[in-house]
């Protein structure tokens, strides 16, 4: 998603929805542009050992301590490997914020493809999950029946599918190019007009999500609160949290990105600014979506206790082993 507000003499945003003006703008974002070339590199590499550790964290526990099979877990692990996909992006926009795309066009297509195929999948599979608990929860008797290892790699089939053709026109038309200021930048060089443009990617992508988790979860919380169900507090309270998270990273920038996109003025400061930050606020989601999950999760909590105790018996008589819930 190339940002179209770039200008000739600033490193250029390497992605936005729109990627449909490929030329440069002339906008003078020189002071956003050298605070970006300050505070990113050193940003994106926190955010990137930190989702590496908390991502992997999750998947060596459930590997270890976890039955890999149910329906659950099999979405849990699917959200997981989406945040890593899009994680591994990370180094290299951090060498190109810090100065110019070095690393060549297949690279370049390579990242921007990862970058919208992480992006995409994690809120898909945020979605899914969502409507995953709303089966368990509301349609009991249904769910018993229909939620299969069967199902679960289906759907999660599905999502991928869907992930990696809304992905694909970025692998073909993402190249670089030489910048007369610059030097090399990894920008979307394709047909101005895109078959998957700005509005129809912000309607799969965050409007048809949000209203499905928002029924989801008005429905989840009144069968809670009606039948006093307290075994399944736990683990809808935890899902909630990582899908608000979600939405309370990414709504901002997408906000911003519509009213960048109605407006007359590419070079409108009042947008860039906001854009700039919001686009980057976002990328914390896959930071602090594992740390979440793994912290707040009682059954987790015990999984890293027992790991613990493995590794340094000495802390047994310290570490408290609540019971299991369901997530």
């Amino acid at each position: 998603m190339e940002d179209h507000d770039h200008e000739t003499s600033s490193q250029p945003l390497l992605y936005e929805y729109d990627s449909s003006v490929t030329s440069v703008s002339p906008c003078d974002i020189n002071d956003v542009t050298e605070f970006g070339r300050k505070f990113l590199p050193p940003f994106y590499t926190v955010i990137f050992i930190v989702s590496m550790l908390g991502n992997g964290l999750v998947l060596f526990i459930m590997y270890k301590f976890e039955r890999l099979n149910t329906v659950t877990n099999i979405f849990l692990i699917n959200l997981v490997v989406s945040n890593l996909i899009f994680t591994i992006t990370l180094p290299f926009q951090a060498v190109y914020h810090y100065s110019e795309w070095i690393f060549g066009s297949v690279i370049c297509k390579m990242v921007g493809s990862a970058y919208f195929l992480g992006f995409h999948s994690s809120v898909l599979f945020l979605t899914l999950m969502t409507f995953d608990r709303y089966l368990a929860v509301v349609h009991v008797v249904m769910a018993t029946k229909q939620r299969r290892s069967c199902y679960a790699f289906t759907t999660a089939a599905v999502v991928w599918g869907i992930s990696v053709l809304a992905s694909l026109e970025t692998c073909i038309n993402y190249d670089v190019t030489k910048d007369p200021i610059v030097g090399d930048v990894c920008e979307d060089n394709g047909p101005k007009h895109k078959v998957l443009g700005t509005y129809p990617l912000f309607v799969m992508f965050f409007i048809l999500p949000l209203v499905v988790i928002i029924y989801c979860y008005i429905r989840i919380a009144l069968r809670v609160v009606s039948s006093r169900m307290k075994g399944k507090h736990r683990t809808v309270k935890l899902i909630f949290v990582i899908v608000m998270l979600f939405f309370i990273c990414w709504t901002p920038y997408n906000v911003i990105l519509l009213m960048n996109e109605e407006t007359s003025d590419p070079c409108d400061n009042s947008l860039i600014y906001p854009q700039y930050v919001t686009h980057n606020i976002a990328h914390l989601y896959f930071c602090v979506n594992p740390v979440f999950c793994t912290f707040l999760g009682k059954k987790f909590q015990n999984h890293v206790r027992q790991l613990l105790v493995n590794e340094v018996p000495c802390l047994k008589s310290h570490l408290n082993f609540s019971g299991q819930s369901t997530l």
